[in-house]
């Protein structure tokens, strides 16, 4: 399992939905992507660097939560 496989629960999709599982592989993907381009650069001291590739894989992880919630949220009854 990838890093960003883990981080936005790929294998979690207990009513195996189509959507749900193409939002989580392209998260995953531009996470890992991110996260190699990282840490392929953390020893050169751009700790700047460092810090906004955290925050771009925290947001896109809660991007992928926040679709993954509007794709299976039943309507209001």
């Amino acid at each position: 399992m990838t890093y960003g496989e883990y981080r936005v629960g790929i294998s979690f999709n207990p009513a195996a939905n189509e959507h749900v599982n193409e939002i989580k592989r392209r998260a995953a993907d531009l996470i890992d992507y991110i996260h190699d381009w990282s840490m392929s650069n953390s020893g050169e001291g751009n700790f700047e660097a460092d810090r906004l590739a955290g925050r771009a894989i925290d947001t896109i992880d809660d991007a992928a939560m926040q679709a993954v919630k509007a794709i299976t949220k039943e309507p209001m009854t």
